[in-house]
């Protein structure tokens, strides 16, 4: 199967509020589904480039949850956590993702003391013509007023992260599928 990167389309509502992102992925999405819930697949890619991905605990159901460790180059290490809410396979994923500390509560960002503590992410997985139609839609939950505006301000940097972050799930896809 030849591996076609498909950039990202990025767009932000007009309050800022939630980002969308979608992306073609060159796999059917069963196995796409695979990737993002499957703790070797996870470890393998997940995350901002040049991160190394250590699944802590992985339990893909409703209130279950997947805890991370993500460390850099240099040793900095910091930890996040998806607590699943809706887990409809191979369709859907809702989750809401913060940052945590070893023991998977909920912490402020290590780079602002600003930003959401949570956001909820809903993925979908649409087949069409053998590859997956992936969207993730994302924004802050339970946020003040100066944690909304810190989240919109930051949609540059997080089209950076995750365009790196799919484009790892690209790369992987492509080897796994050979």
């Amino acid at each position: 199967m030849t591996q076609q990167h498909t950039a990202n389309t990025f767009e932000m509502n007009n309050e800022g509020t939630e980002l969308v992102i979608t992306r073609i992925v060159n796999a059917p999405r069963e196995l796409v589904f695979q990737v993002f819930t499957t703790p070797e697949h996870l470890a393998a890619w997940w995350g901002p480039t040049g991160m190394e991905l250590t699944v802590l605990t992985l339990d893909v159901r409703p209130g279950g949850m997947f805890h991370y460790s993500m460390k850099t180059p240099e040793g900095f290490e910091m930890y996040g956590k998806f607590v699943y809410h809706d887990v409809d396979a191979p369709e859907k994923l809702s989750y809401v993702n913060s940052f945590s500390d070893p023991e998977a509560n909920v912490i402020r960002a290590p780079f602002s003391p600003v930003f959401p503590l949570e956001i909820m992410n809903i993925l979908s997985f649409v087949e069409e013509d053998g590859k997956t139609i992936l969207t993730m839609r994302g924004g802050p939950i339970n946020a003040t007023e100066e944690e909304m505006n810190f989240f919109a301000s930051m949609k540059g940097s997080m089209e950076e992260g995750f365009g790196g972050t799919f484009k790892q799930l690209d790369d992987y896809i492509a080897k796994i599928t050979g």
